[in-house]
């Protein structure tokens, strides 16, 4: 049975309603959808049309950031997720290089403004700290954080947390806040997203939500991203050539979940701490590493006495110094 298509009217006024439940000032946008197709599905967002209101963060891979239509908003709540614990390390990695951005303002960056003297604030649920670990010192610094920019928070409960988090919105005195907790708690809908959201763009604050194992659920975050580690590429020689089994910058699998346009994207890339910028990991671009050889050249172990069958194909096996 054929379904009736949506009338363009209907479903631009739809959106122009969305838009104003969201305080979204995107006048371009509508005019733009009205361009559209008879059914209203399909519009064409021109360069002078991806804009945001305020500063925004650019993150240098152009296929992103014209799905976040020029960057992402440094004001606003944005939802970063990791689908199950064993990823929650490198969703935590991505949020971290968000962060280090805003505290550091990236002189690459033209539209991130230097957030020098501003502190982070990091509000993390026991749950979550228990499960993923506490923030490091000397890590966060190897990635590119000033910690004594930095004010950690443990709340026992959700309530507490959010308590935090909407007080520091009041006070808009921090490059960045990051609320961690975990799964989908209870006391924490849609309503109490919607609170963060219009506190974090009133303040003109980036609000980062990083969720732990949780499943997709009705947020007001404009964005939501779903993060997984990738396989890290060697660590870069002064020749320009890598280091065989090395391993390199940290990587992510970015799934974008949730934008302002139709587009769903997913790609890999890798944060340098040093460089403090991002850099797209094309697939394929790793297999020309060099194949690792044994550090002494000695023949392969053979079988043993008696066994059944030839020399089995081994790879190549390392001589150590005999033990005294």
């Amino acid at each position: 049975m054929a379904t009736k298509a949506v009338p363009r009217a209907g479903l631009s006024a739809l959106r122009a309603t969305i838009l104003r439940l969201e305080n979204e000032n995107v006048p371009a946008l509508l005019k733009a959808d009205r361009k559209g197709s008879p059914a209203g599905f399909e519009r064409k967002i021109e360069k002078e049309d991806a804009r945001v209101a305020g500063n925004i963060l650019r993150f240098g891979i152009e296929a992103l950031d014209d799905v976040l239509q020029g960057g992402l908003p440094l004001a606003g709540l944005t939802e970063i997720r990791a689908a199950q614990t064993r990823d929650a390390g490198a969703a935590m990695g991505f949020v971290l290089a968000l962060a280090v951005l805003c505290q550091s303002g990236n002189p690459g960056q033209a539209d991130l403004p230097a957030q020098t003297g501003l502190p982070v604030l990091w509000i993390g649920l026991g749950m979550a700290s228990s499960e993923a670990g506490h923030p490091y010192g000397r890590g966060l610094e190897a990635y590119g954080l000033d910690t004594s920019r930095c004010i950690f928070s443990s709340p026992r409960t959700i309530v507490d947390a959010l308590w935090i988090a909407e007080a520091a919105l009041f006070a808009p005195v921090f490059a960045a806040i990051i609320l961690e907790v975990r799964g989908n708690p209870e006391h924490f809908g849609l309503n109490e997203s919607r609170r963060l959201h219009v506190r974090a763009r009133t303040g003109k604050v980036p609000l980062f939500l990083l969720r732990q194992a949780g499943e997709e659920e009705a947020s007001s975050a404009p964005f939501r991203f779903r993060v997984a580690p990738a396989p890290a590429a060697g660590r870069l020689l002064p020749d320009g050539s890598k280091s065989a089994g090395s391993i390199g910058n940290p990587a992510f699998r970015v799934a974008v979940e949730k934008s302002r346009v139709f587009a769903p994207l997913e790609f890999s890339m890798e944060w340098s701490s040093h460089a403090r910028r991002f850099r797209h990991l094309v697939p394929g671009a790793n297999t020309s590493e060099p194949k690792r050889r044994p550090a002494h050249s000695v023949a392969d172990v053979s079988t043993s006495a008696g066994g059944s069958g030839g020399t089995d194909e081994m790879a190549g096996v390392m001589a150590f110094q005999k033990a005294s």
